[in-house]
């Protein structure tokens, strides 16, 4: 049969023309139309050509044009937010008659509201303490330049609940500033018994000489200091995560003329986040909903360290040693003018520990006697 190019419509109008002749044998016209008779007399019957609509006359299971334009809006005011984002949040304020998470990314592609797809998550296995406070991650975001000078983000996440306690903008990643902004943290917020870090200034590494001013500090409020695997982020992938929210949601696009609209746009984020962002990883709840304040209070003074009995202590003398049976023993310089704790543990290896946390095994073999 050859390609027909006439469309519907202009069969429909040469078979109502042909059918009014005279003498016409109707039932041969429609089957050379390729319809029945039942189709002919339908075609007779209307004055329009045109395919009339399939729609339904009534749908009543269809989302109500209210619950429709709250999630339109909700998607523009959160637009890194997926559906079940969306539609949790809506539930969380009461909004009646939301529909599946499905039926909300068939009403953003109606509109025109595209989110970007993200690929399906290989093997894995997530690692979380069981409770608030027990271990806190503590990083720098990748700075970036303002209208005053380089920002430097400093972020810190509670392990369990993913509570962002601290988005701080900061004009360097000094030990002075990292100090003054974790001050305020543990004077809200109380003392962890643990901060994750990374390698590096400020933080210090795992390296026999690695620990900073900052470790001591934080080791001196009984906080103990633990770093990730060398060129491991995924060790701190709970904020590695954390940070590339931040990033698509306070940061992207965006231009700041000054610190303190950093900071503006750094608190707005971290309130969303808290407590307004449904987390996949908490059942949907938010941070906040899990999180609750450390039993352990910031110390107006620092306590000097006590070492239990078989733990000798000795002050730590320039350039970083300290005396031992007549041997002058390496530890760490930040830690000059501190009383740490020895103890053999064996015949040629020594502990030392500085409060309750070890930061160093010594080998008497690589001695001699002074």
């Amino acid at each position: 049969m050859p390609w027909d190019e006439r469309t519907v419509k202009d069969c429909r109008i040469e078979f109502k023309f042909l059918s009014s002749k005279e003498g016409v044998n109707f039932s041969l016209l429609c089957d050379r139309f390729g319809i029945s008779r039942k189709t002919g007399y339908k075609w007779l019957s209307r004055d329009e050509m045109e395919d009339l609509s399939r729609r339904p006359k009534t749908s009543p299971n269809r989302t109500p044009t209210k619950v429709e334009a709250i999630i339109l809006e909700t998607a523009s005011t959160y637009p890194s937010w997926g559906a079940r984002k969306l539609r949790t949040s809506l539930v969380r304020q009461g909004v009646q008659g939301v529909p599946a998470a499905s039926t909300v990314v068939d009403i953003l592609k109606r509109n025109g509201v595209t989110r970007s797809v993200q690929m399906p998550p290989g093997p894995w296995q997530r690692f979380e303490h069981l409770e608030p406070n027990h271990l806190w991650q503590m990083d720098f975001k990748g700075h970036f330049p303002t209208m005053e000078a380089r920002c430097h983000p400093l972020t810190v996440l509670d392990d369990c609940s993913r509570f962002a306690l601290c988005v701080q903008a900061c004009q360097d990643q000094k030990t002075q500033t990292v100090k003054e902004r974790l001050t305020g943290v543990f004077e809200r917020y109380g003392l962890p018994w643990a901060i994750l870090c990374d390698n590096g200034s400020p933080w210090g590494s795992e390296s026999s000489h690695g620990l900073t001013p900052l470790g001591v500090w934080l080791m001196r409020l009984g906080v103990e200091v633990w770093h990730g695997r060398a060129y491991h982020p995924q060790t701190q992938g709970k904020l590695e995560r954390f940070h590339r929210t931040f990033k698509l949601e306070a940061l992207q696009g965006k231009v700041f003329r000054s610190f303190l609209e950093c900071q503006n746009a750094f608190d707005s984020f971290r309130h969303i986040y808290n407590h307004v962002r449904p987390h996949q990883a908490l059942d949907m709840q938010t941070p906040a909903v899990r999180y609750q304040t450390s039993q352990r209070s910031f110390p107006s003074e620092l306590a000097q360290p006590e070492y239990d009995a078989g733990w000798e202590p000795r002050k730590v003398h320039h350039p970083g040693i300290v005396l031992f049976k007549g041997l002058r023993l390496d530890v760490p310089q930040a830690l000059i003018g501190q009383t740490v704790g020895l103890q053999q543990v064996s015949e040629h290896l020594i502990d030392a520990r500085f409060y309750t946390q070890t930061i160093k095994t010594i080998d008497l073999r690589d001695y001699k006697n002074v």
